[in-house]
């Protein structure tokens, strides 16, 4: 409820004629603060005119006024800078820790912001405004999908410049354990990252001539390679005892076998077509990174991922059971995530990080130009008609229904803020 309490508190949504005191004082909000989500007050460098004095402060903010006792704030030193205590009931009179009587102020507001508010964080629907975005102007919508857009690709930014600390600024590295991540296609990212990590890309440089090694490399250190699985699958024996010479050789640790999710994928997503075609781009080296940055089009970026699978793989969705021979590739669809999840956001950190806002306006325009993802969370969004053109509005309401209507912050969200502060 708190939470509601500082978003009418910000937003100045409570009645403001004839302020007072519940002493009588008359008051005037000139600056309500900037809020503080740590420990201490609510607002810092508050300014507030009580009577015929101004005051700069801060200010605390509960739902009753008993629960600065509660909180023991009446002994701590932190809250005597407190210079105006703001409630929705006054059940209490409050004090600094010298004694001192601290001013405080009922706020009131609408009913029906409360109600609505309310109505949005207990609504068990996919959306629970859905059915009011045609209450929203098309400009309003537009502006708040492509902020939505960037945000996405910053928290993406955000990740990767915090792996560039890791690596100490090794592009190439941070590119392979982004592309890692994303061969997972959502339901297997959090494994294709786990083993990025465990496996640094420069092991397997060490042996980037050989596509059998680092087969292995990738295949042990995932856990799937048992000598006691497959005994008549030649490959595959062969395999698990060059991954055995590796592990030695490099002191590795594989992954649990069990990270790894096959439940409702078809053939083809199986992780170890994944791993197989990873293993190409390794194969010779990896200056993946390079070739991003050096790419000039859209179309020289796709061919980046041109990948066929071949010999063994040819033939094999996964160890042990052949399949009938046809080529297996990246389709369009998987490539087009490739270029969403990976290729998009290491433009767009680059950019960021070297100042040269080229490969950022490259992230955006690469985005713009990829048809929009085809998901649940896109489907609800049209069927309450919110269209996506692109890869980029897609991408928006991901950020959108994950960031905001999850964790129902209603009250962050610029159509949430819409919805209440019209209604009053």
């Amino acid at each position: 409820m708190e939470k509601l309490l500082y978003y009418i508190w910000e937003h100045r949504l409570f009645n403001t004629e004839n302020l007072q005191t519940t002493k009588g004082e008359k008051i005037e909000i000139i600056d309500p603060g900037h809020r503080n989500t740590d420990s201490g007050p609510d607002y810092f460098n508050a300014k507030i005119r009580i009577g015929e004095r101004v005051w700069a402060g801060n200010v605390e903010i509960h739902k009753n006024a008993s629960e600065w006792k509660l909180h023991n704030h009446d002994n701590d030193k932190s809250y005597d800078s407190i210079i105006l205590h703001v409630v929705e009931n006054s059940d209490a009179e409050i004090m600094r820790s010298t004694g001192e009587i601290i001013p405080q102020f009922v706020m009131q507001y609408p009913k029906i912001i409360k109600d609505n508010y309310e109505l949005l964080i207990h609504q068990n629907g996919f959306l629970p405004c859905g059915d009011r975005f045609h209450e929203l102007p098309p400009l309003f919508l537009t502006d708040w999908i492509t902020s939505l857009a960037i945000e996405r690709l910053q928290e993406k930014s955000l990740r990767i410049c915090n792996w560039l600390k890791i690596y100490r600024g090794n592009w190439e590295e941070v590119c392979y354990i982004t592309l890692s991540r994303s061969m997972g296609f959502g339901t297997n990212s959090d494994a294709f990252e786990r083993l990025a990590r465990s496996l640094p890309l420069l092991f397997m440089q060490k042996h980037a001539d050989s596509l059998f090694q680092i087969e292995a490399f990738l295949f042990g250190q995932a856990g799937l390679l048992d000598s006691r699985y497959f005994p008549e699958d030649a490959y595959y024996q062969r395999m698990v005892n060059e991954y055995s010479f590796l592990k030695g050789k490099f002191g590795l640790t594989p992954l649990n076998p069990e990270s790894w999710k096959f439940f409702r994928l078809r053939p083809a997503n199986f992780p170890h077509q994944r791993i197989a075609l990873l293993a190409q781009l390794i194969h010779q080296g990896f200056s993946l990174f390079t070739q991003i940055r050096e790419a000039e089009n859209e179309k020289q970026l796709r061919h980046l991922f041109d990948l066929y699978l071949n010999g063994y793989w040819d033939t094999h969705y996964s160890f042990g059971q052949a399949s009938p021979s046809h080529p297996k590739a990246l389709g369009k669809g998987a490539v087009d995530i490739l270029l969403i999840n990976t290729v998009a956001p290491l433009l767009y950190a680059y950019g960021l990080k070297t100042g040269n806002e080229m490969y950022a306006d490259r992230a955006m325009d690469l985005l713009e130009n990829i048809k929009a993802e085809q998901n649940r969370i896109v489907r609800y969004f049209s069927q309450a008609g919110i269209k996506t053109d692109n890869a980029l509005d897609s991408q928006a309401l991901i950020q959108l229904h994950n960031a905001y209507c999850v964790p129902k912050k209603c009250l962050y969200c610029r159509i949430g803020h819409k919805l209440l502060s019209t209604t009053i």
